[in-house]
């Protein structure tokens, strides 16, 4: 760690590099977003030799990213980015992470905070008896062999043909909620087990259901074009592919791991056991991943469609909420970037607790947010802020189109535990006009705001650094978890 931390550098307001040192096999530099006592706090756990190991794995281009919400992970830091190049470079599981697809999206509704005032209690206790939460719940949806593939395959498609969504939303998801590379078959007959009784549940840890309060507009223009104004209330999903997600990750890894010991691969880190994207394990595993990615699109939009009939039970028929965006930020896409300034390709880029951050003009994006760039959802902890970004040019080779995807952790869940009693904390939390229904008030404490590192600090990095443009913040009002 010493070597690491003496090697740091700073390149310019809120950028450090650490450059390839001798000894330690970089193959690419390591750029980290941070102001510098992010950057000591990082030095703290894992996190920077994770970063150094992940850009002295073998394939990689360019440079790798830590963002300010950065801290360790299993193998690859959460709140890194990297990239290797298609269909050579390598693909590996540390990059992406247990909960494959875990992302955010937050529709926005046509009531104001006067307007919910008096009834968020009553809104976030109709909330957790439609939305299930707690470690292995079973949904309301029954899902057979076959039907589980067809959402492995189709995504939030799915839940459109079978009356959970319109045309409308799918526009506003990542890929339009179908990634087409997925192929059920390379996912395990036990890890769609878990996956049948999953679909429309939360589950546990950092994952949460949040009505919150457009608290206050950064960017007038922008926030209009996101229809957000101040006061408006706003809905925010925070989950991914439950069992099938981990299942999936957790067979893959054990059999990345065989592979490179049968094949002598070399990596820095076990834990960052890789195959090249062409491989037959790299193929299977990368179609079995967009599977994953694909029944997390379909958990958050059934998990919308639960929200959106509690909200018109207590709000009015006529009351809606509409889809701002979704976003995932444990996944890997394949991307075109310049990796020089005269060199553009095709990457795997691997986001792992990272989103990506269009700026505007980008093809992928929907026709509506091609001219301001890709909303940006960064959700803090259930105390503080979550926040609306929009997409910078900037990002485009600073990033590989990337940004943070939330505060990121300061203290493990066993600390957090141990320092914050959940039902002190719930109290603390109402005191400061914040309703939390959970159904396991023994682990609350693990997610207390004191667990996170300041949003405001981790967002303004962003912003400083040209990554993205803030919008709008937005408090917490009601959570559920």
């Amino acid at each position: 760690m010493k070597r690491i931390l003496s090697s740091i550098r700073a390149i310019k307001p809120f950028l450090w590099e650490i450059p390839p040192i001798p000894g330690l096999n970089m193959i690419v530099p390591a750029k980290i977003f941070a102001t510098e006592s992010m950057v000591k706090d990082m030095a703290n756990d894992l996190c920077l030799e994770q970063l150094v190991n992940v850009a002295s794995m073998p394939g990689v281009v360019g440079h790798v990213i830590a963002m300010p919400d950065a801290h360790q992970g299993y193998g690859f830091p959460i709140g890194g980015i990297a990239a290797t190049e298609f269909p050579y470079g390598n693909i590996t599981p540390g990059g992406i992470g247990y909960d494959i697809n875990c992302g955010v999206r937050l529709l926005v509704s046509d009531v104001f905070k006067e307007d919910v005032s008096k009834i968020i209690g009553k809104l976030t206790t109709g909330m957790i008896k439609a939305i299930p939460t707690g470690i292995g719940v079973k949904g309301f949806i029954k899902l057979t062999k076959a039907e589980i593939n067809k959402v492995l395959r189709d995504g939030a498609l799915w839940t459109v043909e079978h009356g959970f969504a319109n045309s409308v939303d799918l526009e506003c998801i990542e890929s339009n909620g179908r990634i087409p590379t997925a192929d059920s078959k390379c996912v395990s007959e036990y890890a769609k087990e878990r996956g049948l009784n999953q679909l429309g549940t939360l589950g546990s840890g950092n994952h949460f259901v949040e009505i919150g309060y457009v608290d206050k507009v950064f960017d007038s223009e922008l926030a209009h074009k996101f229809n957000l104004q101040k006061d408006l209330i706003t809905l925010m999903i925070h989950t991914g592919s439950r069992g099938v997600g981990h299942q999936t990750a957790t067979e893959y890894i054990k059999d990345m791991s065989n592979y490179i010991a049968r094949n002598n691969i070399k990596v820095p880190d076990k834990e960052l056991a890789c195959a090249p994207l062409n491989s037959e394990i790299g193929e299977t595993y990368f179609a079995a991943m967009c599977a994953s990615a694909n029944y997390a699109f379909a958990n958050r939009q059934v998990i919308s469609h639960e929200a959106r009939k509690v909200w018109k039970e207590f709000l009015g028929k006529n009351r809606e909420l509409t889809l701002l965006y979704d976003v995932a930020h444990n996944i890997a896409k394949i991307e075109k970037h310049k990796v020089s300034a005269q060199k553009e390709a095709k990457l795997i880029v691997h986001r792992k607790g990272a989103t990506r951050a269009f700026g505007p003009g980008n093809n992928e994006l929907p026709n509506k947010y091609r001219e301001t760039g890709q909303p940006v959802l960064i959700p803090g902890s259930m105390g503080s802020a979550s926040y609306v970004l929009a997409g910078s040019e900037n990002s485009i080779q600073e990033t590989w189109d990337s940004c943070c995807h939330g505060a990121g952790r300061l203290l493990s869940r066993t600390k957090a535990k141990r320092e914050f009693k959940g039902k002190s904390l719930k109290e603390e939390l109402r005191k400061a006009g914040i309703a939390v229904e959970t159904k396991d008030l023994n682990n609350l404490g693990e997610e207390a705001p004191g667990a996170y590192k300041d949003i405001e600090g981790v967002v303004d990095v962003v912003a400083q650094a040209g990554i993205a443009k803030k919008v709008v913040r937005i408090k917490p009002f009601g959570v559920v978890k």
